[in-house]
């Protein structure tokens, strides 16, 4: 047994996570994320700076939301089985860079609002999933647009590097709808172009729309609406063929699934108010979320297509 795998063994919580982490070849000596975070003391958490309520900036370098405190556990969890302190180094991702960065290793463990897909299992791996969204549409509430086909000729925002309008394009219900795209370099900067008039619809996972919203000057002026585009299963997501790092983050996550604390966690984030202006979002846990609670996995999106 290795020395990591040794000090988990140490652990009443953690004797299972312990007995897989022994099983696991050349865990000590490979290039792993435990391995390079007991050889440097430091994790490095991939954060979104307008992913509210998952992962968000609350200013001078600080970052807080619902997948922000789960890493944090997660991390707690890795403190105990490398046997040392670690510090915790906030590095904000977008869309964009956020899997070429967790790829080169640059970041350890993205803590954001990523759906987990099978493209993206080619280059990634992802924790269990930890929440579910709907990709829908947020308007100005005096814009009349309540459904998909009032969008011809309209013009649609969306955050560069994300899925949201391709998506839309393949929903049947827009097989004859044509409009125009401009693209946020992250989603405050999307919400902004429809705020300002700019676009008429921004398209995104139902979360972020709603933290948005809840934060705006006047959250009366907008409103969620339209067909569900696509159900996503959202998690956290690391370097891939880590087997060890697999097994931290999906313990960690089954621990705090059985117990309560993500159920509260959730409470805290969704239905509770949150910073910077002290609103709730007010999304309670829908079905789809509750069942995998009860039952978890790190099934792909395509697995909820209907």
């Amino acid at each position: 047994m290795n020395k990591i795998s040794t000090r988990i063994s140490a652990l009443t919580s953690a004797t299972a996570l312990a007995m897989v982490l022994a099983g696991t070849t050349g865990l000590a000596n490979a290039q792993t994320t435990l391995k390079k975070v007991q050889d440097t003391g430091e994790i490095v958490m991939g954060v979104r700076e307008s992913s509210s309520p998952l992962s968000f900036t609350t200013g001078n370098n600080q970052f807080t939301g619902y997948h922000v405190e789960l890493c944090l556990a997660i991390i707690d969890k890795i403190k105990a089985t490398v046997g040392k302190p670690i510090n915790v180094k906030y590095t904000p991702v977008t869309s964009q860079n956020r899997i070429p960065l967790t790829q080169n290793g640059t970041v350890d463990l993205e803590c954001g609002s990523t759906t987990n897909n099978a493209t993206r299992q080619k280059d990634v791996s992802f924790g269990m999933t930890t929440y579910v969204t709907e990709v829908r549409m947020a308007v100005k509430a005096k814009s009349g647009i309540t459904n998909i086909s009032q969008l011809n000729e309209k013009t649609i925002a969306t955050t560069t590097g994300t899925t949201s309008v391709q998506t839309l394009r393949k929903h049947k219900a827009a097989e004859k709808v044509n409009f125009k795209e401009v693209f946020g370099k992250d989603h405050a900067d999307s919400f902004l172009l429809m705020e300002s008039g700019r676009a008429d619809a921004f398209v995104m996972d139902d979360n972020i729309l709603a933290g948005l919203i809840a934060n705006a000057k006047d959250p009366k002026e907008f409103k969620i609406v339209g067909e569900v585009l696509s159900v996503e299963p959202i998690a956290v997501m690391f370097r891939k063929d880590d087997p060890g790092m697999k097994t931290v983050v999906d313990f960690t996550i089954r621990e705090m699934m059985n117990n309560g604390a993500l159920d509260k966690l959730y409470k805290k984030w969704f239905q509770s108010p949150i910073p910077p202006k002290n609103t709730s979002v007010n999304l309670p846990m829908g079905a789809t979320l509750k069942a995998l609670f009860k039952t978890p996995n790190d099934n792909p999106m395509e697995s909820y297509a209907k």
